[in-house]
This record gives C-alpha cells, sequence and structure tokens, in this order.
C-alpha cells in the first residue's frame, strides 16, 4: 500500500471512530421523565352572592429535589365538574412556598402574615416588591384554564434543595383561594369587581375603616363577605374545590434554573432610600370612566405604568401577565424602550366552561429563543397595564410574571451520560 493510501485509511479510520463515539453519546441522551400529579385542595363552601378567601397550609405537593415544569387549577364540585365562571367568579389563586418548624401545626384558613415567625418561614420568588407582597411561585385567576405555565427545555424552577433548606424545618406549601359566588348576583361584574357599595361595608377584614375614597377592591371583598343578590334569588349552598396539577421532572445538572420575578404596574420606587431601594405595590387600581370627548374618539384607554430596576439580569424564557375583566394587554420594555414580552387578554364567547362571554379566560404568553431577550444588571424596566375605560372598574391588576435564567445551556443537548 503506497504512503498516501495509508493516509487516507488512517483518516478514515479517525473519522469513524469519532463518528462513533459521538453516536454513543448522542444516543445516551438522557430523556428526563416528566411525572404528573393531579391534587383537591380542602374544601370550601359557598352559596349566592358569599366570598371564599382561604389560606391552605401544607397542601399535597411533590417532593424531594426537583423542578417544576407546570402548574395550575381550576374550581370543580363535589362530582368534580368544572365550575362557570359566571356561577363562580375565581378572583385568583396564589401558590406559596415556605419552611415550617418540624412538628409545627399550622392554624387553618389565617393569613401568612399572622403566623408566628419561629415557627414560619416564606420562602418568596425573586421579585422586588416590599416583605412578601406578590412573593408567591404561581397565581393566576379567571384566566386560568387557557393559559399556558408550562417551563420550557431544559429550564425548571428548582426546589426541595437540601441544602436550602434550614435545619429543623421542611419545605411546605401553602394555597390561597379568592373565590366569588355570582349567582343571582344583583350586578355581577361589581361583585367580581369588589365594590363595596354592593358589599356593603365599611371596614377592612381586620376590622379597620377602609381610607377614604376607597370604592372597591380587595379590602371590601374578604373571606365571609357577601354580595348583593337579587331579591326572591334562591340558590343552594354548595362545596367547591380547586383541583390542581403539578407536572415536575427530578434536578438534574442538566436543568437550568430559572428565577421568578413579578412587577406591579402599581409600583411606586422610592430612589431616595440609597442602595436600598423601597418598593411600595399596591397590587390594585381603579380605571376611571374615560370623558366624552375620548368616547367620541374612540380613545377610551387607561394606561397604567411602572419603572423598575433589574438589580441581576438574566435571559427570560416565559412571561405572562394578569389582568381583570376590561384589561387589553401588558408589555414588559427594556430601557431602551424595546418590548421584552406583550402579554394579551383572551375573552370569552359563550355560556362554556373556559369561554365564558365577557370573562378573560387566557393570557397569552411569551416564550423567547433561549438567549434572544436579555436584561442587563441594573436595566431599568418598565411595566405597562392597559385597560379600557369605556366604564369605570375597580380593584384591577397589572402584574407581569416572567421567568428569567441567569446563564444558557451550555449545550443544545439537555442531557449527556458521559
Amino acid at each position: 500500500m503506497t504512503p498516501s493510501r495509508q493516509s487516507w485509511v488512517l483518516l478514515l479510520a479517525v473519522l469513524v471512530l469519532g463518528l462513533s463515539i459521538l453516536c454513543s453519546h448522542a444516543i445516551r441522551i438522557n430523556k428526563i421523565k416528566t411525572r404528573t400529579s393531579v391534587y383537591v385542595s380542602p374544601k370550601y363552601v359557598l352559596e349566592p352572592g358569599s366570598v371564599a378567601d382561604k389560606y391552605f397550609y401544607n397542601i399535597d405537593f411533590p417532593k424531594g429535589h426537583i423542578a417544576i415544569k407546570y402548574f395550575n387549577a381550576e374550581v370543580i364540585d363535589e362530582e368534580g365538574n368544572s365550575i362557570p365562571l359566571h356561577e363562580t367568579y375565581l378572583h385568583h389563586w396564589v401558590l406559596g412556598r415556605y419552611y415550617a418548624r418540624t412538628g409545627f401545626v399550622e392554624p387553618e384558613e389565617i393569613g401568612f402574615d399572622d403566623i408566628e415567625k419561629s415557627d414560619f418561614m416564606f420562602v418568596r420568588n425573586s421579585g422586588l416588591c416590599q416583605n412578601n407582597v406578590l412573593g408567591q411561585y404561581y397565581g393566576l385567576g379567571s384566566e386560568t384554564r387557557k393559559t399556558d405555565t408550562h417551563v420550557p427545555d431544559p429550564f425548571g424552577i428548582e426546589i426541595g434543595n437540601p441544602a436550602e433548606i434550614p435545619a429543623g424545618y421542611e419545605e411546605k406549601w401553602m394555597l390561597n383561594v379568592h373565590a366569588i359566588d355570582t349567582r343571582g348576583a344583583e350586578d355581577r361584574l361589581g361583585c367580581t369587581e369588589c365594590r363595596c357599595d354592593l358589599y356593603n361595608v365599611t371596614k377592612d377584614g381586620r376590622g379597620q375603616p377602609l381610607r377614604p375614597g376607597y370604592t372597591g377592591g380587595l379590602y371590601c371583598c374578604y373571606d365571609g363577605t357577601q354580595c348583593s343578590v337579587k331579591q326572591g334569588y334562591n340558590g343552594v349552598k354548595r362545596s367547591l374545590y380547586l383541583r390542581y396539577t403539578v407536572k415536575w421532572v427530578d434536578w438534574s445538572d442538566s436543568i437550568v434554573p430559572v428565577k421568578i420575578y413579578i412587577f406591579d404596574a402599581t409600583d411606586r420606587t422610592n430612589y431616595s432610600a440609597g442602595p436600598n431601594l423601597q418598593h411600595d405595590c399596591r397590587i390594585e387600581y381603579n380605571v376611571e370612566r374615560c370623558s366624552a370627548i375620548d368616547s367620541l374618539n374612540d380613545q377610551c384607554f387607561d394606561n397604567q405604568r411602572a419603572v423598575v430596576t433589574m438589580p441581576t439580569g438574566g435571559y427570560i424564557v416565559y412571561g405572562v401577565a394578569h389582568q381583570h375583566t376590561g384589561g387589553l394587554g401588558a408589555t414588559l420594555y427594556g430601557e431602551d424602550g424595546r418590548v421584552l414580552c406583550s402579554s394579551i387578554p383572551i375573552y370569552g364567547q359563550s355560556e362554556e366552561v373556559g369561554d365564558e362571554s365577557g370573562y378573560i379566560v387566557g393570557m397569552s404568553t411569551c416564550f423567547p429563543h433561549p438567549g434572544s431577550v436579555k436584561i442587563k444588571d441594573g436595566e431599568t424596566l418598565v411595566v405597562g397595564s392597559n385597560y379600557s375605560s369605556s366604564q369605570p372598574h375597580t380593584g384591577v391588576m397589572g402584574l407581569f410574571y416572567i421567568l428569567v435564567a441567569e446563564h444558557l445551556p451550555k449545550s443544545s443537548l439537555l442531557s449527556l451520560d458521559s
């Protein structure tokens, strides 16, 4: 064999060996199995016009060091039937994480701010709002059924890391459910917007007088309050539940962790406090009716905006907004005005469950290609929430939820067992 032919044979052998090694790695990709569990919350009882705002602690939830990939929920009755929004309005549900001292038994149904701190530690997200405000891991409302909440591969929300759980404590989960029974309501929209006159309240849930000018919102539709029902309307009490679905995978080095941020269009940051910025997230606000001139010119829009500064940046891998009836969409902007993510409401068109006419039954979501939408460290963002002001609204919200990865996956392959 000539030297030239020997060289070609040697080169071919090297190529074949290299390809066989690559292929052997490729066929050994660890496909992480996604697991799914469906749970049901403790029951809460509603009758026409009544309100339930319950806190359920130590709820059923996957255990271990895992990555959450999906969470969603809906209201059902005792037979497991889905309940339409025009019968029971799901104002919101919130999933919170906490550490409880081993052996501690949580009190029933009270807010976590009232629990003794030595026994209970709320584990909030990475958001910027003050104290524990908007510190949940997940939270939606009427839009629950048609809003995509899955975390794209190879990202995940890391929980259950033993290294992070303090000695003597356990990781647990809390579910807050706020539902309003609007069967027979005199003003169904007014009940869902928690108008104070319809609930005939002058004090909040702690017995404190409402602040002057407060006409509607969470302080008027707390647990046990009653919205006005048409005279003579009779409806039965019924037991309801929140059925929630969780999808997760076991944690591994192939998963890229993400941080949760929830921005609030009512956030009024105090920049005079030095390096420790103080945020005042009010969560809700009112939309005033537009002027007659704006109505004639079809200019009935209300825009609520907040400016926030991200201490640590990263790459957006998911985004979605939360709004109430009348919402027209929300947008998160970068400091140069570029659109980072927009989320638009989906309104129902029928009486069918999940498509209830007049209600927001879903919100569009953002799934940017990994690496395509980056927030710089210290970047100033703008949160904008738009509502129709053709009629007034009370207690509306303009929240924006994003998942941020501080780094990108090192390879396009999820995992190799090399």
